[in-house]
């Protein structure tokens, strides 16, 4: 029988990332993206690596992080879509929470209306808290509505009705008298929680995004034949390609959360149960904090709306290697958040960029050498990254190299900040965690970023610059389901909880077991939302059937939390099943042992304390226990690694770096 290979892939803003496993060997692969149609990159690097016989085959699967959803919401290019929901609650969607962007602005400028007031339609249908009908929904509310459907022509149909959680019948009403070739959703289906504004623009967002996700899954699919696509979502495991047609709303942190995928898989082999992650591409950074675990948070947001789908807690800024340079109206220096993206890109790319970029700094610094070859393939113009870094530097009135230093010291408070979010502002002290760094531009700038969090330890992992698609290989295949019941848990029926975690996790069972997961190799994690009653936010717990015990954890945690415990009822609110399934033991191949590998040039490079010769080390080269003192470069066909001076790295048998500050 021939062997299967596995294809992790990783859409960015600017490159898409490659990494396949075959007969446990391990080969990657960078090409630019192709923001508007991100099916041809893939399609390109499937040619550049030589796999169209094993697309031909069918003995090839993909596994796929995808950034259209999250494309389409940031720039607004989502589907024209009705939203559907009770009568009196058209604006629920404009309404909002009533909260402002800036808590002092005495003015703040209109926000045009997530659904234009047209697309918004009123009917009857409504459920009570109770579960009780209020107000019926009938024949004739059901033909005005599909009158109204056929006026506006829609491409997508959200439905939201109030308390859809308790009692789906008149969302499936609506549903099935919609014509089959508009796509629709349904607030019962996406997120059947309580908070009808959450609930209903996660509904909506799932609709204005699905046809435009639909239409790429099924362009891939069909360029890829028979072969088996599986889609990273935005909690940090994979579904099949079908079902992530109709839930683009859970994809929208899809291509991030392989990176943390493979940065747990680091932790556990390295035994660093606590990371911060920092992973710099070319339009942005996202950092996240594992302790032990990922960290899911149903309080997300993508641009200006809320997102209320698990989804991995992450932080993400607009300052990547493509971020641009440039001097405000008071003629201060700025880096970012607009991106060069792939198309033109940085101005040394060679590709028609001319504005200044991080990594252009980083060429005309030295610290990205002229000899590397982006992605393996692709020169760098360094003439072309002086110029353009040039044009500040005379407009600042001070030289290029000080400028290209200026621009990376602004890039890095920007990130270091970041890094400060998701852990100082948390009670969170850096200096207790490793700095785990991915990205194809991060190694440029992790010995900085340690040492302003005051971290004295840092890992690169192998395959660093590719690293989130060998993130996509590592992920489970997993479902997140939820139900919200809301009781207190003094009027709390055990048996009759257990059934609904029973019936929750049999639903996600049936679905894994369609996509061809075999039952022993899914598990189920039960977990609560608790609260004390009047509270709006609740605490997500492991469930334990003793409920005095439960109750007793859920002080400790909001004491552990909030410094303090109330005397209080515990309410119980949503009920969740996370089952999942590991689908592809993976573990790294050993490197080479052998000699100290050794330096194939030497750079200059400008450093704080100027211009200086540093030896470059090609990382494929270096052997098991090798150590290097910076200052150094280090470089692979995806990433480079900026050692400065200090810090001493150690290769460990798998061949991640791991860096430690000397004094």
């Amino acid at each position: 029988m021939l062997d299967q290979a596995y294809l992790g892939v990783d859409t960015g803003g600017t490159f898409t990332d490659f990494v396949l496993l075959q007969n446990q060997t391990i080969r990657s692969y960078k090409c630019p993206s192709t923001p508007e149609h991100p099916e041809l990159a893939i399609l390109h690097g499937i040619r550049e690596m030589g796999l169209q016989d094993l697309v031909e085959q069918g003995r090839l699967l993909v596994v796929h992080g995808s950034t259209v959803a999250t494309n389409a919401a940031l720039e607004g290019k989502g589907a024209k879509t009705v939203f559907i929901t009770n009568r009196g609650f058209a604006d629920i969607l404009t309404i909002g929470r009533q909260t402002r962007d800036a808590l002092y602005e005495l003015r703040p400028a209109p926000k045009a209306a997530p659904v234009p007031r047209e697309l918004c339609l009123e009917t009857g249908g409504r459920i009570g808290a109770d579960g009780n009908i209020i107000d019926d929904l009938s024949q004739a509310e059901l033909d005005a509505l599909m009158a109204d459907i056929e006026r506006l022509k829609p491409e997508a149909v959200a439905i939201n009705l109030l308390f859809s959680f308790i009692n789906a019948d008149f969302e499936k009403a609506i549903a099935e008298q919609i014509p089959a070739d508009i796509f629709v959703s349904c607030s019962s289906e996406v997120l059947p929680e309580y908070k009808e504004y959450e609930r209903g623009m996660a509904t909506w967002l799932n609709a204005w995004l699905g046809p435009k996700v639909a239409s790429y899954l099924r362009n891939l699919q069909s360029a890829l034949k028979t072969t088996p696509i599986a889609v990273m979502q935005s909690s940090g495991g994979t579904t099949d390609a079908s079902n992530a047609s109709q839930r683009a709303v859970n994809l929208l942190l899809s291509g991030p959360a392989g990176g943390l995928a493979a940065a747990k898989h680091i932790s556990q082999i390295l035994h660093r149960p606590q990371l911060l992650t920092f992973d710099m591409g070319g339009t942005s950074s996202d950092v996240a904090l594992i302790n032990c675990n990922i960290k899911l948070t149903n309080e997300g947001k993508i641009g200006p709306y809320p997102v209320a789908v698990p989804m991995v807690d992450m932080h993400t800024i607009g300052a990547g290697g493509g971020s641009i340079a440039y001097l405000d109206e008071g003629g201060m220096l700025r880096v970012g958040p607009e991106s060069a993206g792939a198309e033109p890109g940085p101005a040394c790319y060679n590709k028609g960029g001319t504005r200044p970029t991080v990594t252009d700094a980083n060429v005309v610094l030295g610290r990205l050498p002229a000899a590397a070859r982006l992605g393996g393939a692709m020169p760098l113009n360094v003439d072309a990254a002086q110029r353009a870094v040039g044009k500040l530097a005379s407009a600042l009135g001070i030289s290029v190299e000080a400028t290209a230093a200026g621009i990376i010291d602004i890039a890095n408070e920007h990130m270091v900040r970041a890094l400060r979010v998701i852990s100082v502002q948390r009670g969170h002290d850096p200096a207790d965690f490793s700095l785990c760094c991915f990205g194809g531009a991060g190694g440029l700038h992790i010995c900085a970023l340690a040492e302003a969090l005051g971290c004295s330890d840092i890992i690169v992992p192998n395959y660093a610059g590719v690293f989130s698609a060998l993130g996509m290989l590592l992920a489970p295949r997993e479902r997140q389901l939820s139900r919200t019941i809301n009781i207190g848990l003094a009027d709390l029926d055990p048996d009759s909880l257990r059934q609904n975690l029973q019936d929750l996790a049999a639903s996600g069972r049936q679905q894994l077991l369609a996509e061809g997961i075999s039952a022993s190799q899914i598990t189920a994690q039960a977990s609560v939302d608790l609260c004390y009653v009047g509270q709006s936010y609740t605490l997500n717990l492991a469930w334990q059937d003793d409920i005095p015990a439960l109750e007793q954890a859920f002080h400790r945690a909001h004491r552990d939390l909030y410094g303090h415990d109330l005397a209080l009822p515990v309410q119980l609110i949503n009920i969740r099943q996370a089952l999942r399934a590991d689908t592809l033991a993976l573990d790294l191949p050993d490197i080479s042992d052998g000699p100290p590998a050794a330096a194939v040039d030497v750079q200059s490079v400008i450093s704080s304390k100027g211009a200086i010769e540093v030896p470059r080390f090609e990382r494929s080269a270096l052997r098991r226990e090798q150590y290097l003192d910076g200052p150094a470069l280090i470089s692979d066909a995806t990433s480079t690694l900026w050692l400065e001076q200090d810090w001493r790295g150690s290769v460990d048998r798998q061949g991640h770096l791991l860096l430690k500050r000397m004094r």
